[in-house]
């Protein structure tokens, strides 16, 4: 049997397939957490060359960027995963947006134009925290879609994402999923904590109360919207080292296959050097 490239290795284990990985496994990688801890520090160093060169392509005149759509549900950790991944690399080179309810003003547009507004610049790499998706999951679970609108609007959304990859965007759409189990932990810990009273929300007991529903949202969402030039990848998000480690991963190997490259100077370097020889500094 070939082996498998390397390149692809985590992306090829962690795309969404018939039936979900269990949300406490590490389906590719390290399986226990000083290990992971060790390997996200090296996938660091490799995570911010790619970005650092990718900005830089942007900056020379590049169109290409990286869009990472994160979905999962309450306390699944996409707060967490911005932080210690995106917090790896330079900041000036991503763009962020954690997406609310949308607010009156986003409520007179169709519920794309303020996707469109937040899509990152050549040479970013874009997070959404939330996205384009709680269009379909919130309305579906409240049922206020019919299968008609839901249809559509899954059309939309593919032909939508088809467009920003021809337009030089890769879309990295992941999931992270967590158990009810260890859910209950999380919220259990952010109100007899203090100092993380701030994160809880009730309305976050309100969308637990409807898990199954949730499930079966995204089930659909994978199987209608998982396409070649934007497939679904889920992360087993129980233990935060794995999640944040895999998530990496799916950046570096992204950024790897595009292959981001320094822009050639347009000046003479030689030239440069001799004449910083010659200038010396006034008092």
């Amino acid at each position: 049997m070939a082996k498998k490239d390397d390149g692809s290795r985590v992306r090829d284990a962690l795309r969404v397939g018939a039936e979900l990985p269990d949300p406490g496994s590490t389906p590719v990688g390290p399986g226990k957490k000083p290990k992971a801890l060790a390997k996200l520090d090296s996938a660091g160093e490799r995570l911010s060359a790619l970005q650092e060169s990718l900005y830089a392509e942007g900056v020379g005149g590049g169109d290409r960027s990286v869009l990472l759509v994160l979905q999962g549900m309450d306390t699944s950790g996409k707060g967490g995963t911005v932080s210690h991944v995106l917090g790896l690399v330079n900041p000036m080179g991503v763009r962020y947006v954690a997406f609310k309810k949308p607010t009156a003003a986003e409520r007179r547009h169709e519920y794309l134009w303020r996707i469109r507004k937040q899509l990152p610049a050549a040479g970013q790499i874009g997070v959404f925290d939330r996205s384009h998706y709680e269009d379909i999951l919130v309305p579906r679970v409240s049922k206020l879609l019919t299968g008609a609108e839901r249809r559509r609007r899954y059309s939309e959304i593919n032909a939508f994402e088809e467009e920003l990859a021809e337009a030089g965007t890769t879309v990295v759409k992941v999931f992270l999923h967590i158990s009810p189990e260890e859910q209950l932990k999380r919220l259990k810990a952010r109100l007899v904590t203090p100092e993380k009273r701030w994160k809880f929300n009730p309305a976050d007991l309100d969308a637990r109360a409807h898990w199954s529903a949730y499930q079966e949202a995204y089930a659909d969402i994978f199987k209608k919207t998982s396409t070649a030039h934007a497939p679904w990848y889920v992360v087993p998000a129980d233990h935060k080292w794995y999640r944040n480690w895999a998530v990496a991963e799916l950046l570096i190997e992204t950024l790897a296959e595009l292959k981001p490259r320094f822009p050639e100077p347009d000046y003479d370097v030689d030239a440069e050097l001799a004449k910083l020889k010659g200038v010396g500094v006034s008092a």
